[in-house]
């Protein structure tokens, strides 16, 4: 036994991956260094490469996004539905209340307090599917079809990126006993190599993507909540106030990342939902109520009758920009997110049956964000439909979109108090996203320790609003916007490559228990009901 006293550096990185986070930690110095001190080029530099991209690989992303979700269907549906990731024996770790709570908190919700009333309200405008169908700008038809955009952007598209890299990564953990990190999803193409160079960098890869990307919504997302407080309280709208938000919200994450799964990010999540509920309740009641409840049914019929044709389009006329600010756009942010929602959701889903997350994660988060965006996005048209000029609002500044629907309902005595809910959803709802990334990063630089060091918890989460400040002092933010959708086209490739490698471990597995009895199997990935 050796029982030498640990060095310095040792002690520094007990159990973490020395090399990831030595390199993790001079990756985002250098990016924060560039920005900060050449703040022009490097705007100029990613805001370049993201419209290269929005006009040379629009059709690229149309491409992987579509096979990525009949790929993410057929494996819920087929026979290898029915593999438990985990022992066959075991079951889930979580409710399901709790465990559609975490995802949804952890995967969209900040986004669709951001986008849910301001999108629709900007395709009202104009769209191309609104001029394929002769529609008049501000129209009632316009407003169906501004809807419908809407719930393409945040429909099964996306949410099969996330619960595709979520089943993938429960599997090859929980079913084939490797470390929970993205690498591992590369095993039956690279073998043991996924511990060498080629795993880091993807592993690498992953963390840049989630931590700048949630830094990227931390910043949009304290541009809304001071918007908020300016509403109820007048609070200057300035960068010091900001600041001070990010520090505020960065402080939560952080203690709730400190506090694990099953308490801190557990509790809110399902704070949230509740919480959520209540607003929606206010505007189903207050606002159109019958308009709402139809229009649900109406815009997911409309939906499912055109979200396939809507996924197969690209735009043909170079000159038309729409596809790039918005599709390919949405594109990019659900793949660039797809590695840290992805191992999230693997972390909460040990116990379940692929085809329970595929078809039940899929089914239920986008009837979700549906009703998210039926009840506000819907009540921001209705209002606009009868003359409150919202989109003159949407134009001029997005973050005040909800607080002037909420007024706009003219229910007096509930304006200020739903405006300070609707200000508080936005940090709570944050604060789940921030904590679940901080978690992520942790687990990768622990190579799969679903408990990492505390420490590291600490100096990551704190970290994340540390680069979110810097980058908002510097300007940087939307530079930050247009690299993070450019980190997507690497890990597009990636996913690909995952694709192919849990179709051909499906198929190991299908011919090992081929050749094995089912009686003598004492390994849980020899064991399986599907097969």
């Amino acid at each position: 036994m050796n029982d030498r006293p640990l060095t310095l550096y040792e002690r520094i990185f007990v159990g973490v991956n020395p090399t990831m986070a030595i390199a993790s930690f001079m990756m985002v110095l250098i990016f924060v260094l560039f920005t900060v001190t050449n703040t022009e080029l490097a705007n100029s530099i990613y805001t370049g490469t993201k419209a290269w991209i929005e006009s040379s690989l629009g059709w690229y992303y149309v491409i992987v996004v579509g096979a990525v979700l009949f790929f993410t269907l057929w494996v819920g549906l087929s026979r290898f539905g029915n593999l438990r990731l985990g022992r066959d024996d075991e079951r889930p770790e979580f409710s399901n209340f709790a465990w559609f709570a975490m995802l949804f908190s952890a995967a969209v919700g900040t986004g669709l307090l951001f986008w849910s009333i301001a999108e629709p309200l900007m395709h009202m405008q104009g769209n191309p599917f609104m001029t394929m169908a002769g529609a008049e700008a501000g129209s009632p038809e316009a407003a169906q079809i501004a809807l419908r955009v809407t719930m393409f952007h945040w429909g099964l598209h996306g949410w099969c990126i996330y619960i595709l890299m979520g089943v993938v990564l429960a599997y090859f953990c929980y079913r084939q006993g490797l470390p929970l990190t993205i690498r591992s999803a590369l095993y039956p193409l690279l073998g043991e190599r996924i511990y060498g160079p080629l795993g880091h960098a993807v592993d690498l890869l992953a963390i840049f993507s989630t931590l700048f990307g949630t830094a990227t919504t931390l910043g949009l997302g304290v541009s809304q909540m001071n918007a908020g407080l300016n509403y109820i309280f007048g609070w200057e709208i300035s960068t010091t106030n900001q600041l001070l938000l990010i520090a505020g919200t960065s402080l939560v994450a952080t203690f709730s990342a400190v506090s694990g799964v099953r308490r801190g990010i557990l509790w809110l999540s399902k704070w949230n939902i509740r919480v959520s509920a209540i607003l929606f309740l206010f505007l189903l009641i207050a606002g159109p109520t019958v308009f709402l409840l139809g229009l649900y049914a109406t815009s997911v019929g409309d939906y499912l009758a055109n979200f396939i044709p809507m996924g197969l389009w690209t735009d043909s006329d170079p000159d038309q920009q729409w596809q790039g600010w918005w599709t390919i756009f949405y594109w990019g942010w659900w793949l660039s997110w797809g590695p840290f929602v992805g191992m999230f959701i693997a972390r909460i889903s040990r116990g379940r049956t692929v085809r329970q997350v595929v078809i039940g994660g899929m089914l239920v988060s986008t009837l979700g964000a549906f009703l998210w965006i039926v009840i506000m996005g819907g009540t921001g048209v209705y209002l606009q439909l009868q003359g409150v000029d919202l989109s003159s609002v949407a134009n001029s500044d997005l973050t005040m979109v909800l607080y002037k629907t909420i007024e706009g309902l003219n229910v007096h005595w509930a304006t200020l108090p739903m405006a300070a809910l609707a200000t508080l959803m936005i940090v709570s709802w944050f604060v789940t996203s921030a904590d679940s990334a901080t978690l992520v990063i942790c687990t990768i630089l622990s190579t799969g320790d679903q408990d990492p060091p505390v420490r590291f918890r600490m100096i990551w989460g704190l970290g994340l609003g540390a680069l979110a400040g810097v980058l908002l002092l510097a300007g940087g933010l939307q530079g930050l916007q247009a690299a993070t959708i450019a980190a997507a086209l690497p890990f597009s490739l990636v996913l690909l490559l995952i694709c192919y490698c849990l179709y051909k471990a499906f198929h190991q597995e299908e011919c090992l228990l081929a050749t094995i009895p089912l009686a003598s199997s004492d390994h849980p990935s020899l064991r399986s009901t599907a097969v």
